[in-house]
């Protein structure tokens, strides 16, 4: 069975990138079912002047902080642990979010998830395949590289399980998206 190469793809490759992009637009500017997943704090001025005296960089904190694993076990670590907060923490540049760059990393993320989706459909299904193979195998590639890496961060950094059903319903979206794209234009 010969192979399909990625320049053959090229068209369901955009579409799809493109065609996420949008819906992930709509999830987020229309839809708005994310904007619970974010909560105040009651005293956030606070919060930001305490931060702010502190001046740290931009970067991924964690209170309280243990520089060795082996350290969270002793009774001054387990207290720290007790008394709270427990949070991590990511630190942005000063100024206003700089939308259009996130933007385009997004959709620069939408082209690596369609290129990687299409790569493995390539080398895997041949010309002609039927319409629902490639569903299934685009479906599944896309679903996983949209949807896994909220699973991570709930696992590892406390993110809400109720965010992450979110996620992973958003990632159906765009994986059931793309492979209704990529199964309309496979090449026959």
């Amino acid at each position: 069975m010969p192979h399909v190469s990625l320049a053959q793809l090229w068209i369901p490759i955009l579409l799809s990138a493109v065609g996420v992009f949008v819906a992930s637009s709509l999830v987020h500017m229309v839809l708005k079912w994310h904007a619970s997943d974010y909560k105040a704090l009651s005293n956030e001025d606070e919060v930001r002047a305490a931060i702010r005296k502190e001046s740290p960089a931009p970067g991924q904190y964690v209170l309280p902080h243990c520089s060795d694993h082996k350290d969270m076990g002793k009774p001054e670590m387990l207290a720290k642990y007790q008394e709270g907060p427990v949070a991590m923490l990511v630190v942005m540049p000063n100024g206003a979010p700089a939308m259009g760059s996130a933007l385009g990393k997004w959709f620069a993320f939408t082209v690596l998830v369609a290129v990687t989706a299409a790569y493995l459909a390539g080398r895997t299904l041949g010309f002609g395949t039927h319409y629902l193979q490639v569903f299934r195998v685009v479906g599944a590639v896309s679903f996983v590289a949209y949807g896994f890496g909220s699973i991570t961060m709930a696992i590892w950094m406390g993110k809400p399980w109720s965010s992450v059903a979110k996620d992973l319903a958003d990632a159906l979206i765009y994986g059931l998206l793309s492979a209704g794209i990529f199964g309309w234009l496979w090449p026959r």
